[in-house]
């Protein structure tokens, strides 16, 4: 064997530099494009959330409790609390059933059933308002029979209810269903073949597996049920008292400059923003770390 042979394979230093530019970018170009984004954060995350509480209190913690606790804004949380105790768990019940049957089953007219899913990701909120209006208002296709039964749905809680859900209905079964598809059928398969019937698959095997996605999928319909705008303002006529939810009496609050009530209300929108980030962080940290607890360990060499 020659000499040449035994010796170490040197890498020539223009093959290192080649290397370094094909897998990095230079130091500069990273620290600049950090600074980038924590200016962007700054200018448009943290410094608008931290004027909305520092104009809630600038005038005084009795002015911000004063605020919240005035008639018309105790109203307007409980409309808010109302309306997503009920779009919450009738999209948990929707997402789990649409979930199950795209992942699980193969059916006619399934791609149909996910665009449907899809349909409130494409179509704005004041549109969906308004084709409630055109269903239920007094010119609607249904007003006349409504009104003969003395039923409102529009400008009324039944139709801030109807479009919360329909905002809403998306997000725990878009959760859901990557989910569950990724996960397969080997386990629900097994668990028919030992004897156990469509529920008890269901509550014993793939709920426990999507119980992550599941819930971060709730975190975010509740958020988005709670601070939705457009279609409820539409169809709740802005009745003072009645039918303002809480980012309607805060855009009434705005428009009659009462500034220092409307971002304290504001602020209560503003805390569930915070606590929301902070659920959607720990439910992503947990199912991250029970991922890692699922992997197969590697056994020692003998």
């Amino acid at each position: 064997m020659s000499a040449a042979a035994t010796l170490p394979l040197q890498i020539p230093p223009t093959a290192h530099k080649l290397r370094s530019t094909a897998t990095g970018e230079p130091a500069w170009v990273r620290w600049t494009l950090i600074a980038l984004a924590l200016v962007f954060l700054a200018l448009f995350l943290f410094l608008p959330l931290a004027t909305v509480f520092y104009e809630a209190l600038r005038k005084g913690t009795g002015v911000y409790l004063n605020a919240l606790r005035e008639e018309d804004a105790l109203s307007a949380i409980r409309l808010t609390l109302i309306a997503a105790a009920i779009s919450v768990p009738a999209n948990l019940v929707f997402g789990i059933a649409a979930a199950w049957a795209i992942a699980k089953f193969e059916f006619r007219g399934k791609s149909i059933l996910i665009t449907l899913i899809d349909l409130p990701f494409a179509v704005s909120p004041v549109i969906s308002g308004l084709i409630y209006v055109l269903l239920f208002g007094a010119q609607g296709w249904f007003g006349s029979w409504l009104q003969a039964h003395d039923l409102r749905i529009i400008f009324a809680v039944p139709g801030i209810v109807l479009a919360t859900v329909f905002v809403t209905f998306p997000f725990v079964a878009r959760e859901l269903i990557p989910l569950m598809q990724a996960q397969g059928n080997d386990e629900e398969e097994a668990a028919i073949v030992l004897g156990a019937s469509g529920w008890q698959t269901l509550w014993r095997v793939t709920l426990p597996n999507a119980k992550w996605g599941l819930l971060y999928g709730v975190i975010l319909c509740n958020a988005r049920a709670m601070g939705e705008f457009g279609a409820v303002s539409v169809v709740s006529g802005h009745i003072r008292g009645m039918t303002n939810t809480l980012p309607l009496h805060v855009e009434i609050l705005y428009n009659e400059y009462n500034f220092a009530a409307a971002f304290a209300v504001a602020s209560l929108l503003a805390l569930l923003a915070l606590i929301t980030l902070g659920l959607k962080s720990l439910v992503e940290w947990r199912a991250g770390a029970q991922a890692d607890t699922d992997l197969p360990q590697e056994r020692p060499a003998s």
